[in-house]
């Protein structure tokens, strides 16, 4: 297990640097940049911070794997750093690492936004080879024909061809060896199945409704699990609900933080 020094993940960030605390962390493909109708659509309401996980884009390389344990610690000193705790928004694998977050270091987490997320791959052996498989895969195929093949898959089928571009290009600039490698052996290891009862904090589930990746049925899986959950399908959506259906993504988070926090929506 290995935690990186808050200053050595980069970030992105909008807003009042004294409003409530929202931090982001992407899926196992992509980086900050996923976030940016995140950074534009709730800077007014509170401070966005999204990571380049370690060893993604423009973060340093770990020395080692970190597991998920080392991503969900890093995560934790970042909030510490920007004075925490923190309102946290986890997409497909930084979902796995919000729970794991919320379950390790529960006064750091004020809430959870998981979206498009699972237990982990952990839960069947088939998941976890497949899992590992892409690490393979990432590096035979090296980053630009890896996202070409894999990007597309993440939207449905209905999305923008300039969306569709854009993801493919945000993850062929972020995702390398060694860390694409460190997150696909964190998830392969993952099972989060019975950590979910002990997480406090108050969490908002979504999924979109076109999710092929990890699909509804595992977004639900999480919600019941969870101690206070709310669960939402998003209609028009892909795997990335959050850049898919933006408007109503965000309109989403805005209710659950006035719910759980009184932040004005």
């Amino acid at each position: 297990m290995t935690a990186l020094p808050a200053g050595a993940v980069h970030t992105r960030t909008a807003g009042d640097p004294d409003a409530p605390l929202l931090l982001c962390l992407h899926g196992i493909g992509s980086s900050s940049a996923a976030f940016a109708p995140q950074l534009d659509g709730l800077a007014d309401q509170v401070r966005v911070v999204a990571w380049d996980a370690p060893g993604y884009a423009d973060s340093a390389d770990p020395d080692r794997a970190p597991g998920l344990d080392g991503y969900a610690d890093t995560a934790a000193a970042l909030i510490r750093a920007h004075g925490g705790p923190a309102h946290v928004l986890g997409v497909s694998w930084g979902g796995v690492i919000a729970l794991r977050l919320a379950a390790r270091h529960p006064g750091l987490v004020a809430s959870l936004i998981v979206a498009d997320s699972s237990r982990g791959s952990g839960t069947h052996p088939d998941k976890a080879k497949a899992m590992r498989r892409r690490a393979e895969q990432l590096a035979a195929e090296g980053p630009q024909a890896f996202a070409a093949a894999r990007g597309p898959r993440l939207v449905s089928e209905a999305a923008h061809p300039a969306l569709v571009a854009r993801v493919v290009a945000t993850m062929a600039a972020s995702v390398r060896d060694p860390g694409y490698g460190y997150a696909a052996a964190s998830m392969a290891e993952a099972d989060l199945t019975d950590d979910l009862a002990a997480i406090t904090a108050p969490a908002l589930v979504l999924c979109g409704e076109q999710d092929t990746v990890t699909g509804t049925d595992e977004s639900q899986a999480l919600a019941g699990g969870l101690e206070k959950s709310v669960y939402v399908t998003l209609s028009g959506a892909g795997h990335l609900s959050n850049q898919e259906r933006p408007e109503a993504f965000n309109a989403w988070v805005r209710a659950h933080l006035h719910v759980v926090a009184r932040i004005p929506a």
